[in-house]
């Protein structure tokens, strides 16, 4: 995302030059990350690699304490260069299971909750204390099947280089290398009725791996229907006519893309079995899942991400190119690792003409269809809920939390 800038030049106490190696059409938006905020220098020396614990910046509110799986606490910063705040303190409260979130709400433990679960909205509409925010997610929830290769990034440049080579995954699994395994079992999905039971109408089914409205989405794709005889007449060809066994990474925690991943992991446990093949569930904390995934060690795992700043190489890149597929640093966790596909998704970065961008993004999409290293799932809604007396939230595209200016009548 930012291998591209070459460095960065102080021009005087409030301007830098940021200098790029090539054109990047992203650059803009992607300087406008959260990731990309300033930092103080002295509390960055001061704390090392244990910075992020000790926050400091000049936002509307003040870090005071982190709990971990417990709670964060926020109070309102009296210098906020804005007018001041109306909240005065602020806590993130964690409450992994929807049910006994939804409860904390309605008993005013809380004043707003989110990810939470469509089977409860009309309890929610009911209730005269609370009030449903809803917006369409910038977003993709999927299953990624592990085709096998990645590579160790030894220079750490995020770039797949001539002298780093492709290795297996720790997960590798033979099944899962070809082709026509990874259709069959997209044929045997059926992700309307997970769209439609589970997600309750909060999302629209996917068949591409960004949403929509996004620049340079091809709906020209044709998904792939809900038929499991062509999938199990694959699986034949593909030399299982008798199905396998196959482990699934289930996430443990509700994520704005799919918020109840064991309910989604049960359904295409029960679908797959449907083809003769037999899923086996595996669960660790949130910080492991995701270190596991990384390195590759999953067969297949349940995931999604929210794009961070409205531009498709947010999707493209991070989620589907060769160059994602570094063991332990992974984001394109199905390891497609098509030179080509990357090749296009670095042409599309380096215009700032968009129906080219566009076009080199509508190819790669084909290209990840035929492929078919993920099941891409649904493009959930982004769905708050809060009590009714809260009055100034706006929900942000990233599905970022901000509370300024919000008030509590």
């Amino acid at each position: 995302m930012f291998t591209d800038i070459e460095k960065v030049v102080k021009i005087d106490d409030y301007t830098v030059k940021v200098v790029l190696k090539r054109v990047n059409a992203s650059i803009m938006t992607n300087l406008a990350l959260f990731t990309v905020n300033m930092v103080s220098p002295t509390n960055a020396e001061k704390w090392g690699a244990d910075v992020f614990k000790h926050p400091v910046g000049t936002g509307p509110f003040k870090f005071v304490e982190w709990v971990k799986d417990g709670h964060i606490t926020l109070e309102v910063n009296d210098n906020y260069w804005r007018e001041r705040p109306k909240l005065d303190r602020l806590i993130f409260k964690v409450i992994p299971d929807p049910s006994a979130r939804l409860m904390a709400l309605e008993v005013g433990e809380v004043h707003g909750i989110e990810y939470p679960d469509p089977a409860h909205f009309e309890r929610i509409r009911a209730n005269q204390d609370l009030k449903l925010l809803t917006e369409p997610g910038m977003n993709i929830g999927y299953m990624a099947m592990n085709t096998g290769y990645g590579y160790k990034d030894a220079n750490g440049n995020g770039v797949r280089d001539s002298d780093e080579p492709w290795v297996k995954t720790p997960g590798y699994f033979e099944p899962l290398t070809k082709k026509e395994v990874r259709q069959a079992i997209n044929y045997a999905i059926d992700k309307k009725s997970i769209v439609d039971d589970l997600y309750m109408g909060t999302a629209i089914v996917a068949k591409n791996g960004m949403p929509p409205f996004m620049l340079g989405y091809n709906d020209d794709v044709e998904d792939y229907a809900y038929d499991p005889e062509k999938s199990k007449r694959l699986l034949a060809e593909a030399g299982y006519p008798d199905g396998f066994e196959v482990t699934l990474y289930v996430m443990p925690v509700s994520r704005p893309y799919m918020f109840d991943p064991p309910k989604i992991g049960e359904a295409i446990q029960s679908y797959l079995a449907a083809v003769g093949i037999t899923v086996k569930f595996y669960q660790v904390d949130w910080g492991t899942y995701l270190q596991e995934t990384e390195r590759g060690n999953h067969q297949m795992c349940l995931l999604g991400w929210t794009d961070d700043n409205g531009d498709p190489d947010n999707f493209m890149n991070v989620l589907y190119g060769a160059n994602a597929t570094s063991l332990g640093t992974a984001g394109n966790y199905g390891f497609y690792n098509d030179e080509g596909a990357q090749f296009l998704i670095s042409q599309a970065l380096q215009t700032y003409d968009v129906e080219e961008r566009a076009q080199y993004y509508r190819i790669v999409q084909q290209m990840i269809h035929e492929a078919a290293p993920f099941v891409y799932l649904a493009h959930s809604n982004q769905n708050v809920v809060f009590r009714k007396n809260v009055e100034g939230y706006v929900l942000h595209p990233t599905s970022r939390k901000f509370f300024y200016p919000v008030w509590i009548e």
